[in-house]
């Protein structure tokens, strides 16, 4: 296995964990408030801030995970491989910023951040993968 395939894999399998890893938070999030289905009218409570960083992560990390075994199997530039380490590292910004945030009602900068850098680095590795 080279560094390029190491880099790649490992990626996924961060985008794997984080994905992996809120689903079992959010089921453990149900069980202490006795909530098996839906959230609660507050949106600052932690079961629907999990739920929504889950579900965020779940909308993301699949799509991401195939373009990065897509481009992994190109032999990816410098570029590419920089691209998925920073796109893999605003997934989880996004949900730092959904799990740490005092409030979801104001805007919050690691939530900004990994929000701005899904859409710009995964639609420059979209397009790069085009080309």
């Amino acid at each position: 296995m080279t560094t390029l395939d190491s880099v790649v894999l490992a990626c996924i399998a961060l985008l794997a964990l984080l994905l992996f890893g809120l689903g079992f938070l959010v089921s453990m999030t149900r069980q202490r408030a006795r909530i098996s289905m839906g959230v609660t009218d507050d949106h600052d409570h932690a079961l629907n801030r999990r739920v929504r960083a889950h579900g965020n992560t779940a909308e993301y990390a699949p799509f991401f995970a195939l373009l990065f075994l897509a481009h992994g199997l190109r032999e990816p530039s410098v570029l590419v491989l920089v691209l998925i380490v920073a796109a893999t590292a605003a997934r989880y910004l996004i949900v730092l910023g959904l799990l740490t945030a005092k409030t979801v009602k104001r805007g919050e900068p690691l939530r900004f951040v990994g929000s701005l850098g899904t859409y710009v680095f995964g639609l420059w590795l979209a397009v790069l993968l085009v080309l």
